[in-house]
């Protein structure tokens, strides 16, 4: 039996595709065989970021359509580098009702006996993809920004999981500004955490070797002298267990002084 895991967020441009991108690789290189499904049907970009987007040949919807579906192995993207990572590519020009859930959640029920890990890259948002992203899911990983709107967003979505039965819930929070925290200016973890209540496996600072991993279709996570690969590979340990210290943020912060402004300390 595989393990299901949804990667969401409230809101997008968190960074949710390279934190699925990232985890993919990292669990591939751990020995485990895994297959990357994007549910963002219509805003498909995973496979850009493994850099599988010229060996496409069938998609999502091509495998869960009505009539004459293909079958899934057919559609499937073998990573060049890491023979145990597939790639599920969803449809660039179809709408996201074009995939229904319990379709989903039949192939999810078929590729189980061929795969350890099934990671479902969800649209952001609580919308229709969402719930088809979520359907097969047995646990879920949120991504967030320590930004207030990103947060509250992602609260939101921590409850719609719960709704749906989804209990194992984990927190990566990107784009961490470690100056901006130290001067008060930005949510610092200990925030995120008490607005939250959930699990955080993952604080991932702010890294131009982001960027310059997307565009040449390389997970940040194979850079290994770049701050935020170095922070998805302690995603991975903690994945497993691995007791690895996060980065200890400042004694005092904005939100905390605000709250003592209000008299919630």
């Amino acid at each position: 039996m595989s393990v299901r895991i949804v990667i969401t967020s409230g809101k997008g441009g968190v960074g949710k595709t390279t934190t699925t991108a990232s985890i993919g690789v990292g669990l591939a290189q751990r020995g485990y065989k895994v297959v990357a499904m994007d549910i963002d049907t219509g805003l498909r970009n995973l496979d850009l970021l493994l850099g599988l987007e010229n060996r496409i040949m069938y998609d999502l919807v091509d495998v869960t359509r009505d009539k004459d579906p293909i079958p899934y192995k057919k559609a499937l993207v073998r990573h060049r580098k890491y023979e145990t990572l597939f790639l599920l590519p969803t449809s660039q020009v179809q709408n996201k009702d074009a995939i229904k859930p319990d379709k989903v959640e039949k192939l999810c029920n078929e590729m189980d006996k061929d795969f350890d890990y099934i990671l479902l890259d969800s649209p952001a948002g609580i919308e229709e993809g969402f719930k088809t992203a979520i359907k097969p899911a047995q646990r879920a990983i949120i991504v967030t920004t320590p930004e207030i709107t990103a947060v509250r967003d992602a609260d939101k979505v921590i409850g719609e999981l719960g709704r749906e039965g989804i209990e194992d819930i984990k927190l990566i929070v990107t784009r961490l500004r470690p100056k901006m925290i130290e001067e008060g200016d930005m949510f610092d973890m200990r925030d995120i955490n008490d607005l939250l209540a959930i699990e955080c496996i993952g604080q991932i600072p702010e890294d131009e070797a982001v960027i310059k991993a997307t565009n040449r279709g390389e997970p940040v996570i194979t850079m290994e002298d770049s701050m935020a690969g170095k922070a998805y590979k302690n995603v991975i340990g903690r994945l497993f267990g691995e007791q690895i210290p996060f980065y200890k943020p400042p004694k005092d912060s904005f939100f905390t002084r605000l709250k003592k402004l209000f008299g919630m300390l």
